[in-house]
């Protein structure tokens, strides 16, 4: 690998972790976006949905970008709509100004979600899986990084707007790492031989092969957010834990998707994307089922599926990358739209 490409997987693994980072904020800033803007549940609702609204957006458009310009580019374009973003929330009081640059940062997510991921197939086309499974391990490095780092910047104290500047400025060093890069080096659009077609794309994407894809990307997400937003909740309700140890079990479950794709991206391409696809699936399945209705030292088993069903979105990422190497940024923007569906 040339000291180039190292350098822009660096970059990659970077906007990860700033992905990771940024979109995870809203939990632990919930409160004090609140009560500083004096926001009811709704209006905080609806300013958090404008970041979904502007992450699907991109997702769905930075696609059909990478297939045209590049990922270098898209990477480029989402770091500085990070910044844009951070820096206009504290420069406006506004309800409607706040929501639209909330969106900002959104579409600025949603880029560096397709342009990562597109950049690692373009750069390690033969150890495609391996590489996208730890992209998705710095998602998870900065996931872990925000409640403690979000806590000490709020102790400091600084206020919810100049935390997501603070946070932004991870996108400093993108800007400089995708705008010195040469075009040549970060490969060429995905768009085929004859360029981006939209025909193409509607033949392509929407077999029904693809379709199932589409499905189990849903399903997988729904599952993995649903396991997270509702494991707390469980241990508590039903087993009567308290929240100290059933917040450790919920950390224990990040922790183990971050460690399965860590270990999983030196697997996945010996044993083959759809088999591994399959085992994840299987075990994980195998652990909810069983922690849910085995024997109550069993539960142990609960967050332990983070382990399977981490490798899940990255390996089918890879199998489609594989299966459609042209308009492949496109596909992902579907594919992932459906993501974030689930």
């Amino acid at each position: 690998m040339s000291l180039s490409s190292k350098i822009l997987t660096a970059g990659a693994f970077l906007a990860f972790i700033s992905f990771g980072f940024v979109d995870n904020l809203k939990g632990p800033l919930l409160p004090e976006i609140l009560r500083v803007e004096k926001m009811s549940y709704a209006q905080g609702g609806t300013f958090f949905l404008a970041a979904y609204v502007g992450f699907i957006v991109a997702t769905l458009g930075s696609g059909v970008l990478a297939d045209v310009l590049s990922n270098r580019r898209v990477l480029l374009l989402s770091a500085i709509c990070l910044l844009t973003g951070a820096g206009g929330l504290n420069a406006t009081d506004s309800l409607l100004l706040l929501n639209l640059f909330m969106a900002i940062i959104g579409i600025g997510l949603g880029g560096i979600e397709v342009g990562a991921n597109g950049l690692m197939v373009e750069l390690h086309s033969t150890q495609r899986a391996r590489y996208l499974n730890l992209l998705a391990t710095f998602h998870g490095v900065g996931s872990l990084l925000v409640p403690l780092v979000a806590a000490w910047l709020i102790a400091v104290p600084l206020a919810w707007a100049q935390i997501y500047l603070c946070t932004a400025v991870l996108a400093v060093p993108l800007i400089g790492i995708f705008t010195l890069t040469s075009q040549a080096v970060a490969g060429k659009p995905s768009g085929g031989a004859t360029g981006w077609s939209w025909r193409e794309l509607m033949q392509v994407g929407f077999a029904w092969r693809m379709c199932w894809f589409y499905v189990l990307i849903c399903a997988y997400v729904a599952i993995e957010l649903g396991v997270a937003a509702w494991l707390v909740e469980y241990l508590q309700s039903e087993l009567q834990l308290g929240v100290s140890r059933s917040s450790i079990y919920l950390s224990g479950y990040f922790g183990m998707i971050m460690l399965g794709r860590f270990f999983g991206s030196w697997w996945v391409e010996r044993v083959g994307y759809l088999r591994m696809i399959a085992v994840a699936l299987l075990g994980t399945l195998a652990c909810l089922a069983a922690g849910l209705f085995g024997p109550a030292e069993w539960r142990l088993l609960l967050p332990i599926s983070g382990l399977f069903m981490s490798i899940v979105f990255p390996t089918v990422a890879a199998a489609v990358a594989a299966a459609h190497p042209s308009n492949v940024g496109s596909i992902f923007g579907i594919l992932f739209t459906f993501g974030g569906v689930g």
